[in-house]
């Protein structure tokens, strides 16, 4: 059975003709990758006007894995839209928490990381030790909770893999990580909604939420913050061997100081939206593809070497966010020939990117000894690069040894649609597999 994103049921026609291809509208996702296909034959760079960050500015979505790495590596070139929000900001004289609709993680990035040097330092001291390089110290952790959700239905011989293994794994983890109790999962999962609600349900490329939506998801942010405030004061007096108790004990050595409530709000708050969906989307497009190859289970099963290159290839295929509107134009620029002024808005097609036929050989095959695997973008790149790709690579590497000690097969299961949802991320609503218990 050969099925990928592309060729889901919908109600949306797949696209023939560059005249097709809307990225962004209601149902679009079923066929990604037919349009990536159109694109890169006839508008790598293609024109959205007056899309731009203001009405007489344009916007332009690029395909093109070079050009997309050339961006992100250059900060000065083509400066983030947070940085030009922090810049706004600054220029109001008026203290980012006063001010209205802003999230914690934006207030944050005013005083912790509003310049690519700081940016760099926030990194090094207070997420690499545990999201990044130091993730490894949680591997005995993931483990317990990747035996604990298998334990639940090996027994049944078939499952929902993303309501009972690929949502709740990253959701646990991150809870464990920050040092939150498990029985607030099923709450900090609705603020982890909340958060990316833009992402999701947010129309365009600049994912725009309507008035009442955005009310909706600040209303949600709040108790959110109330509860990272209430347990930030708890670990200040009594701190635990978890994220928010480093965090409200660590003298931050690029600032030369501690870190305020606010703050640490912030840290938190950008370790949720970036740590639960991404990686249940990637482990549950790593099960279809496993799916979709006779074979490749047993391959995996027998040489575990493997898995590596088969996690940094699924990414690639099936890369978790598709693509974001994060950098401006600060100069006119060319890409592949097209005139791009300075202020426009740039769209980075990461899914598009990472089967660039240009950069990739045979670049929809999945070969888990590619050369430089890791050189897909689906963490982006440069001094902005993912924080927490650590965590999510060892989740996901944990994830599969233990299916493949626990299981001899899968297969899907029944009344599978393999529909996604909206937005900009590659979130398949649900995942029907039956197995062999080992």
């Amino acid at each position: 059975m050969d099925k990928t994103p592309n060729h889901a049921l919908s109600p949306m026609p797949c696209p023939v003709a560059l005249e097709d291809v809307d990225l962004f509208e209601p149902g679009a996702a079923e066929h990604w990758y037919e349009a990536y296909d159109i694109l890169h034959r006839e508008a790598p760079v293609l024109r959205l006007a007056d899309e731009g960050l203001t009405p007489d500015k344009d916007a332009f979505i690029l395909t093109k894995h070079a050009d997309i790495s050339r961006v992100v590596k250059d900060w000065e070139r083509f400066p983030p839209t947070l940085s030009l929000l922090v810049d706004q900001i600054e220029a109001t004289g008026s203290l980012p928490q006063e001010m209205p609709d802003l999230d914690a993680m934006i207030i944050s990035i005013c005083s912790l990381r509003p310049t690519p040097e700081l940016w760099r330092a926030h990194r090094q001291e207070l997420t690499d030790p545990w999201v990044g390089p130091g993730a490894g110290r949680h591997r005995e952790m993931i483990t317990d909770h990747v035996d604990f959700l298998i334990d639940q239905w090996i027994a049944d011989r078939e499952v929902d893999f993303v309501r009972q293994f690929a949502r709740p794994l990253p959701q646990r983890t991150m809870a464990s990580v920050l040092g939150f109790p498990l029985e607030d999962v099923a709450r900090l999962e609705i603020w982890g909604n909340a958060q990316v609600m833009s992402y999701v349900h947010g129309c365009g490329h600049n994912n725009k939420l309507t008035p009442e939506q955005a009310r909706e998801k600040f209303r949600l942010l709040d108790g959110f913050s109330d509860y990272v405030r209430q347990k930030t004061r708890e670990k200040r007096a009594s701190p635990q061997d978890d994220m928010v108790s480093f965090l409200t004990q660590v003298h931050y050595q690029a600032l030369d100081r501690k870190l305020t409530d606010d703050e640490i709000n912030g840290v938190v708050y950008a370790m949720v939206i970036g740590g639960l969906e991404t990686t249940q989307y990637a482990i549950c497009e790593q099960a279809q593809l496993i799916c979709e190859r006779p074979g490749l289970f047993q391959e995996l099963k027998a040489d575990r070497s493997l898995i590596r290159g088969f996690i940094e290839e699924g990414m690639r295929l099936r890369s978790p966010t598709q693509g974001l509107s994060t950098r401006i134009t600060s100069r006119d620029e060319i890409f592949q020939g097209v005139k791009v002024p300075a202020g426009s808005s740039l769209h980075l097609r990461w899914g598009a990117a990472n089967i660039d036929p240009d950069e990739f050989e045979d670049p929809k095959e999945l070969k888990p000894d590619r050369k430089a695997v890791t050189r897909h973008l689906a963490f982006s790149a440069g001094p902005r690069v993912c924080p927490g790709a650590g965590l999510s690579r060892l989740e996901q590497t944990i994830a599969w040894n233990r299916l493949l000690d626990r299981l001899d097969d899968i297969q899907f299961g029944l009344d599978n649609d393999f529909l996604h949802q909206p937005g900009i991320m590659l979130g398949t609503n649900r995942l029907n597999l039956t197995f062999t218990p080992a």
